[in-house]
């Protein structure tokens, strides 16, 4: 029996991938997580905005117009340095795929740094795409355009694995990802997780909401990879945001993930959440007779008319009727 897995042509020792998170920012952290049992880690993201905001915050351009320009160059490619240090370090020390990330909301300058990426060793890159539309303007299909075109220009650049990793603001995430295999993504994760806001009434101010997951927030992701798992068999998958128990694990492989995207339940329960998890999937295996993980990936997607009924239908109140 065997609990190795593989995606976006890496090949894993398990399905747990700790996602992208501060736990991922340091090279020592990273080795502790593997010999916890990770499966592969994806580095905190390099986030656009956050250079963006970095480097203007050092700088005056209305005093000093060509300097203000030359030092965010200057300051930007600092950023952009240490990160690349990071992803040599955390090679050095282990084993395990390790898969750099770039947070972008823009069409950007993301091929450079992608090729730098590259060069310092990464086995795989993950776009995490986080934007939302807003404007009055808006045209149809914008924001699915803005994915495949940010794609397209990175995978053209580099030979490694190229992962897109979506928000669930999509209204069809099948035809997004249908382009996407198309253009050359290697896999894509379902879903990344905005920013949760919530405000103080007392000071009347915004605050962050509950910065971690929980398992009632896996649905969206089991539903949607139930459905693209079916739709876009080719396309390996990865489930992230509300994975905290074992089971979570087994019902994203059910619905057709080839791995899943843990940070939360790692920040809550520390490394030790790993070994038992993996253990306990491998029991599961065991007593439902499964040799691999491939053997029950996709059983309960939507490729079953019956799982099918379940996974498209939108209305509840038949379920509810129960409830007193």
């Amino acid at each position: 029996m065997s609990i190795e897995t593989t995606f976006a042509g890496l090949t894993l020792r398990n399905p747990i991938i700790i996602g992208s998170c501060g736990l991922t920012a340091n090279a020592a952290n990273n080795k502790a997580l593997e010999q916890a049992g990770a499966g592969a880690i994806v580095l905190k993201s390099l986030f656009e905005e956050n250079i963006t905001r970095q480097t203007e915050m050092l700088t005056d351009p209305a005093a000093h117009g060509e300097a203000a320009d030359y030092l965010q160059g200057y300051l930007g490619e600092h950023i952009v340095d240490e990160y690349i240090e990071l992803i040599r370090e955390s090679k050095r020390l282990c084993t395990i795929p390790i898969i750099a990330s770039i947070a972008c909301h823009t069409d950007g300058e993301w091929v450079r740094m992608a090729e730098k990426i590259e060069k310092a060793g990464a086995d795989a890159l993950e776009l995490n795409v986080m934007t939302i539309r807003t404007d009055k303007g808006y045209a149809d299909g914008e924001l699915e355009k803005m994915h495949v075109d940010i794609l397209r220009h990175v995978a053209e650049c580099v030979k490694i694995p190229v992962i897109v990793k979506l928000g669930a603001n999509l209204s069809n995430p099948v035809a997004l990802i249908d382009k996407l295999c198309g253009c050359g993504a290697a896999g894509v994760v379902l879903f990344n997780r905005f920013y949760p806001t919530d405000i103080d009434v007392e000071k009347m101010e915004f605050v962050a909401s509950h910065p971690f997951t929980t398992s009632a927030d896996l649905s969206t992701a089991l539903r949607w990879t139930g459905i693209v798992s079916s739709a876009v068999g080719q396309m390996p998958l990865a489930v992230s945001g509300g994975v905290h128990t074992w089971q979570d694990v087994v019902k994203s492989i059910l619905c057709g993930a080839s791995a899943v995207e843990v940070s939360s339940v790692i920040y809550e329960c520390g490394v030790q959440w790993i070994a038992p998890a993996i253990e306990a999937v491998e029991a599961w295996q065991q007593k439902q007779g499964y040799d691999d993980a491939a053997a029950y990936r996709g059983k309960m997607n939507a490729r079953d008319p019956e799982h099918a009924e379940r996974l498209l239908r939108t209305q509840f109140l038949k379920y509810m009727g129960t409830i007193k």
